[in-house]
């Protein structure tokens, strides 16, 4: 079980270069207990990639989300007011 819940989701966009980017994360536990980052990232409008990270313990799963988080806002993707479903 999670100590709190961990969501992220950022876009990247830019007319002049027609760049429109999503980026999302989040923790989940899987059915063995063990705590699972699923990342999701694409086109905005459009299915993506999905990459699942598998770890024992759920403290190396938020510390691989925060520094993914730092990298992704460095890069200049922002929160957005809504996810797209």
């Amino acid at each position: 079980m999670l100590s709190q819940p961990y969501h992220l989701y950022v876009e990247r966009t830019d007319a002049t270069k027609n760049m429109a980017r999503y980026y999302a994360m989040e923790i989940t536990t899987t059915l063995f207990g063990e705590a699972c980052l699923i990342r999701s990232w694409g086109r905005i409008g459009r299915r993506g990639q999905c990459m699942n990270h598998h770890f024992k313990r759920e403290e190396d799963a938020v510390a691989l989300f925060l520094m993914l988080t730092r990298q992704k806002r460095a890069k200049g993707h922002r929160p957005c007011s809504q996810r797209p479903h």
